[in-house]
């Protein structure tokens, strides 16, 4: 019978579950600023158009539904606030390499417009802001969500568990990160409604067809672990 206690305690693949989870967060953070896909239809009137980060972003919370449901709230929350971390840093690099002088060849057949079409969005204020604001609220939700359903439904339906936590967290993200990039200028207001909807759409969506690989994932590193954390009489707190 796999072991149920809120300490933690040592993992044997905790570190590989947390590396994983900061690499797809700062590339799909990148992606994000780097492109904005249209794939060419609509609904309801609004064009199916989001940005770049969209095709990677939702493995995230993929993998805050594995870490919450093997290792609970308190080591999520430690790897949530590694990625944080591991996003500033990316935002602090992007931001001095703005502001150091360009060597000739690369201004020449590249160049500042370049760089601040592409990768300015990692640097400048709206972007980082709109993505760590985002971030936390929406991680922080999503593992808050599955941490007490789990004990709710005793930690059964982990289906309904996994797909329930995502419709919060990816709901507050997409809404915090379009709005604050809106509000900043990174996005046009004009693409305000598409770029919500069809993030809020494709995360959801890709979060339902992942399920059966979720469902793998766990029962294979509970296994390995040999633990199944149950987060009772634990403060929800992201501190």
């Amino acid at each position: 019978m796999l072991q149920r206690d809120a300490s933690g305690g040592a993992f044997k693949y905790l570190d590989w579950m947390g590396a994983f989870f900061v690499a797809i967060l700062i590339t799909s953070n990148i992606a994000s600023s780097a492109k904005i896909i249209d794939l060419g239809f609509s609904v309801f009137g609004v064009p199916m158009a989001f940005d770049g980060g969209t095709l990677l972003f939702p493995l995230s919370y993929v993998f805050g539904d594995i870490l919450t449901e093997i290792y609970g709230f308190r080591a999520s929350r430690r790897v949530i606030w590694t990625g944080f971390g591991g996003l500033a840093l990316s935002a602090l690099v992007f931001f001095v390499l703005r502001r150091l002088p360009a060597e000739g060849a690369w201004e020449a057949y590249a160049g500042a417009a370049a760089y601040e079409a592409i990768l300015g969005g990692m640097s400048s204020g709206g972007i980082v802001l709109a993505s760590m604001a985002a971030y936390l609220t929406g991680e922080f939700s999503n593992s808050m969500v599955l941490s007490r359903m789990k004990v709710l439904c005793r930690g059964r339906l982990l289906w309904a568990r996994t797909i329930g936590s995502t419709l919060v967290g990816e709901l507050l993200d997409s809404l915090i990160f379009v709005f604050i990039a809106s509000l900043t200028g990174v996005f046009g207001w004009e693409l305000f409604l598409t770029l919500v909807l069809t993030n809020y759409l494709f995360k959801c969506a890709l979060e339902v067809i992942l399920t059966p690989a979720t469902y793998l994932a766990v029962g294979v590193l509970k296994r390995l672990e040999g633990k199944d954390i149950y987060d009772q009489g634990i403060r929800y707190s992201p501190f």
